[in-house]
């Protein structure tokens, strides 16, 4: 591990040396190789899912893991999109001039080395090792080991990438997968403080808090996504069903989708039968407190949707899967109170035609992301014109939200003088 990040520093020095167009080159060359690569990568692939199915990962895992032609493409779409936005590095952020002449620029500029710490999700691969290989960055890549066939040869077929076109510009060592799956690899690579500048780990809360309780670097998180679409009293409620569904069902193994659905009691009664039957299409486990439960039972549209009562604890809980916490509220006040108490800091939603409930919503909801008569499935870097993203950061401090490009930078300040001593 020390060898390895002693490599990936030196590889930061000489990225930070690349023009422009010779990292945007280089990108568009590394897109085209993943979109060659699609049988090879494939194969590999069906090499970890096998490993998956031994694991018994869930099928919200297992749908990580997978990798087909659409999603190659998608990872091939990104690395272009990646190399068709402004490059970050050497902005002017702030400029300003002394009374003694000293002029004083601060410009972003590399974090330096990155390691990226996943589970399952092939994809980040390429995601992560673009972002930073774009911003200056070497990345260190550490997946889980029923993803390693499918990580080694897009990493592989993305470093080849680069020689081609860049030749002995591209530094060996810009892109590197740790190369075993033990345990061990990860305390110990983060350990190496002189070396490794941060951390950022994607996966269930398990691995987040078992990096963050190891890592001696700085370390940008999310432990879960516990996003909430609240129906107020004056939403438009067909509007609210389409929100609702997308949140939901449309991939419920992301992180950004919703798995509480909050509704006023006001309406309550109109719209939880609406709701109920449009969510049966994907067979959605209904966990509801009392109330709704009750209202649900009641209700002869709900018939053959899946309805169970809710625990407290289910209103912490990230499923990741076709199941949706379901409570009956007073108002904005305490749908709120309740985002406050049970939600993540993730992606939450209020759907409503009154201005003045969505502002007190947006400005007492304290998440990363908070919408006004939109999905919560919108916190995505590709979503928000970021191109692909390393990961969305619940922290408050460096990021927040989906982390593209600017996110992977930091700054430095650098002064402009002609013989200026200080007095």
């Amino acid at each position: 591990m020390t060898e390895l990040a002693r490599r990936a520093k030196a590889a930061s020095r000489e990225l930070a040396k690349l023009t422009t167009d010779e990292k945007n080159r280089a990108l568009r060359s590394m897109a085209d190789a993943l979109e060659s690569a699609g049988p090879a990568l494939e194969l590999a692939n069906a090499l970890d899912l096998e490993v998956g199915r031994s694991l018994k990962l869930s099928g919200a895992m297992m749908d990580r893991l997978t990798l087909n032609p659409s999603r190659i493409a998608a990872m091939a779409k990104g690395l272009r999109e990646v190399a068709d936005l402004p490059d970050p590095v050497g902005r002017i952020l702030d400029e300003r001039i002394r009374p003694n002449g000293l002029k004083l620029q601060k410009i972003s500029s590399p974090i330096g080395v990155v390691v990226i710490i996943y589970e399952s999700r092939p994809n980040v691969t390429a995601d992560a090792a673009s972002l930073c290989f774009k911003t200056g960055n070497a990345t260190i890549l550490r997946g889980g080991k029923e993803a390693l066939h499918s990580n080694q040869l897009i990493a592989r077929t993305m470093i080849e990438a680069g020689r081609r076109v860049l030749g002995d510009r591209f530094p060996a060592h810009a892109i590197s997968v740790v190369p075993v799956a033990d345990r061990e690899a990860i305390p110990a690579l983060l350990a190496l403080t002189q070396f490794v500048d941060l951390c950022m780990p994607r996966g269930g809360e398990g691995l987040i808090r078992a990096v963050a309780e190891c890592s001696k670097v700085p370390v940008i998180k999310h432990y879960k996504g516990v996003c909430h679409v609240f129906v107020d009293r004056e939403a438009d409620l067909a509007m609210a069903d389409e929100i609702l569904f997308n949140a939901k069902a449309q991939r419920p193994s992301t992180c950004n989708a919703a798995e509480t659905l909050l509704v006023d009691r006001g309406v309550a009664a109109k719209f939880l039968p609406l709701a109920a039957a449009h969510l049966r299409q994907k067979q959605v486990e209904l966990r509801c407190d009392a109330e709704s439960l009750t209202l649900l039972r009641a209700d002869s549209v709900s018939a053959g949707v899946k309805l169970v009562p809710v625990a407290d604890a289910d209103f912490f809980n990230e499923y990741n899967d076709y199941v949706l916490n379901v409570r009956i509220v007073d108002g904005v006040e305490s749908a709120i109170a309740h985002i406050t108490h049970y939600g993540s800091s993730h992606s939450d939603a209020i759907v409503t035609a009154n201005e003045a409930t969505a502002r007190r919503f947006l400005a007492e909801v304290d998440s990363a992301a908070v919408y006004w008569n939109a999905s919560t499935r919108f916190t995505d870097g590709n979503e928000f014109g970021m191109g692909a993203e390393i990961g969305i950061s619940t922290d408050k401090l460096h990021a927040r939200g989906p982390m593209g490009l600017e996110e992977l930078c930091s700054y430095k300040w650098l002064g402009f003088g002609n013989g200026q001593i200080r007095q």
